[in-house]
């Protein structure tokens, strides 16, 4: 794929992320799921990230808050990566509340990130290799369809295809070069954008 500039990049972005609220809005309608009165908080799960293109559409949406409330989060990331690694060396899965949530509600909810947008229901992914990942969707999820037929199944594929089209149109050649992204959320915030112009 050609390079893009940034801002065709986030344009097409924001396309791809309206196209997976509306696949995930139609697969919950069907399931009849909802997070309202959920007693837990998706939230707390401990999710990594895997595209430069998502970290960087993440801190605009960062760059666009006061300097006060930036702060505040990147504080509150400190916190959560010193309890998630500690949790870690423990053995323990994190189960720790996201950085940039304030009383139940993002703080970046345009810029969250794809996982954010796509947990909860019933989904599936077929890697490059073919091998194929299920996910059975969240415990509220899982309740809801434990006797349902023709349970609604969300195929994540052509969505995590086109943000590897995106990734590439970002990075251009230097994606066979930059090291590979695994970071959560709030590692994500405290190293700041990453630097796309390294060589």
């Amino acid at each position: 794929m050609k390079k893009m500039t940034r801002q065709t990049v986030f344009r097409k972005l924001d396309s791809l992320y309206e196209r997976m609220a509306s696949v995930y809005a139609d697969t919950s309608a069907r399931i009849g799921l909802s997070c309202e009165n959920c007693e837990e908080n998706c939230c707390t799960s401990y999710f990594q990230h895997h595209t430069y293109v998502e970290w960087l559409y993440l801190w605009q949406g960062l760059n666009k808050l006061t300097e006060e409330k930036r702060n505040e989060y990147i504080r509150r990331a400190e916190d959560y990566v010193r309890g998630a690694r500690a949790m870690l060396e423990n053995g323990v899965r994190p189960k720790i509340m996201c950085p940039l949530n304030d009383d139940g509600l993002c703080g970046a909810y345009k810029h969250r990130l794809m996982i954010c947008r796509m947990h909860g229901v019933v989904n599936t992914l077929q890697q490059p290799n073919g091998e194929q990942h299920a996910f059975p969707g969240c415990f509220k999820c899982q309740a809801l369809t434990e006797n349902m037929e023709n349970v609604p199944v969300l195929d994540r594929t052509p969505l995590y295809r086109d943000l590897v089209g995106l990734e590439m149109a970002l990075l251009g050649n230097k994606i066979k070069t930059m090291p590979k992204v695994d970071l959560t959320l709030a590692e994500m915030i405290i190293m700041g954008p990453p630097d796309l112009n390294k060589k």
